[in-house]
């Protein structure tokens, strides 16, 4: 598997070179350097024997016949966009490698009892809309129609883009997954933390996958001039924002293992000598225990409404997007644990704490994940990087995983 394996690290970096924004990698959902990227890894699916559709949200998908009819099916996939100023393996080195191992059966005129779907999720990280998981949540029949309202920053809804890109949202329900069809998920993700590499493993299986609160927080105060207002008459948004960024910060050191981050921060006017009247920020919070979680949301939320009360603020909290957390599946999860330990003599079992598709697919399938070492278990960065030999390790597990899965399917009939 060494020729694929340097075959997917070529495709990578066929792929790094789509974006809409020159000198650094960002694919958001829908956009033109998505189209590009749909259209070029549909061609490598058509190569590898697949049938190749687009759904009616812009899932990319293409289908491996099964030997039996009529026919389950099981998917591999992960994600094509990316975050802003992205690294290249986040999402696309788990569609490329789920598409080498449609290649090998291929090549080897083998057709498991099931056929096989390998999805190309058209959003994951919820970039453009504030809003993650659109493509799996079309899949797994639970997309909220209210998110086709949204606009993005160039005040585009939602829907109109879709539109644009050859969807149709009036076609969502029939893009669900018939779930009497669907027998598992399988993702291939870069680990995007450092224990692996610690353990010097090059790949881990995933035993959960972290819940996840998104929320949008307004201050509003009053503008006023930043030469003649006294200190002691500001109602000053920024000054709020940033007492509540420090409390999200302390909570998040007091309960262990929660992860809680403000990512994005707007402020308004924006002008240097004018007192900020309104900050918009966004929060993140991440936990394997969901009343933990929950507890650290509800806590976080007292805060930012204290803070606006103190300094005579009006404060405005939007749950945009909450995940519940996700065990994965046992069987499946012992099944890729036997494949790779033909591969690897010690095997870790590990959380994921970045939220995936898989979390959604969970609703509608048993879902089972691994994990791929990462150099200094850097994601989200330019400067994330994945060696080809793991990469050959990743192959090699998924195919005999697949093998596992087709044998027990085989025994169960």
């Amino acid at each position: 598997m060494n020729a694929a394996a340097k075959k997917i690290m070529q495709r990578i970096e066929n792929l790094a070179k789509i974006s809409e924004e020159p000198g650094q990698l960002t694919r958001t959902f829908v956009s033109t350097a998505m189209r590009r990227a749909n259209d070029l890894v549909a061609k490598w699916m058509r190569e590898a024997g697949m049938t190749v559709r687009e759904d009616a949200i812009g899932n990319l998908i293409g289908r491996y016949p099964s030997k039996n009819s009529p026919t389950k099916t099981f998917l591999l996939g992960s994600h094509l966009d990316t975050v802003r100023d992205a690294g290249k393996f986040d999402g696309p080195l788990g569609v490329l490698i789920a598409i080498a191992c449609v290649q090998h059966l291929h090549q080897e005129k083998i057709q498991l009892p099931f056929a096989i779907e390998v999805v190309g999720f058209a959003d994951e990280e919820g970039v453009r809309y504030q809003s993650a998981y659109l493509g799996s949540k079309v899949l797994a029949g639970n997309f909220n129609p209210a998110d086709l309202k949204r606009v993005d920053a160039n005040g585009i809804s939602m829907a109109d883009a879709i539109c644009n890109f050859g969807g149709n949202p009036e076609q969502f329900k029939n893009s669900r997954a018939n779930l009497k069809q669907i027998l598992g998920y399988t993702e291939v993700h870069i680990e995007q933390g450092p224990v692996l590499e610690k353990k010097n493993q090059a790949v881990g299986i995933v035993t959960a996958i972290a819940g996840q609160t998104r929320a949008k927080i307004i201050f509003t105060g009053r503008a006023g001039h930043a030469g003649t207002t006294p200190m002691s008459l500001r109602k000053d948004a920024l000054c709020a924002a940033a007492e509540f960024i420090l409390a999200v910060e302390n909570c998040a050191k007091k309960i262990s293992d929660l992860v809680a981050t403000i990512g994005q921060i707007e402020t308004k006017p924006g002008a240097s000598n004018v007192i900020p009247a309104t900050v918009i920020l966004s929060l993140d919070v991440r936990h394997q225990s969901d009343p933990r979680r929950n507890a650290a949301c509800e806590h976080l939320k007292t805060s930012a409404q204290k803070i606006a009360h103190k300094r005579k603020l009006k404060i405005f909290w939007e749950l945009i997007q909450e995940t519940a957390a996700v065990p994965c599946s046992t069987p499946l999860s012992n099944l890729l644990a036997q494949a790779a330990r033909k591969h690897q003599p010690k095997i870790s079992k590990l959380p994921s704490g970045a939220g995936h598709d898989a979390a959604v697919i969970s609703k509608i399938a048993p879902v089972a994940m691994l994990f791929v070492r990462c150099k200094s278990g850097i994601s989200h960065h330019p400067d994330e990087s994945v060696k080809v030999e793991d990469v050959r390790v990743a192959i090699n597990v998924m195919n005999d995983f697949l093998t596992a899965v087709a044998a027990s399917r085989q025994s169960a009939d």
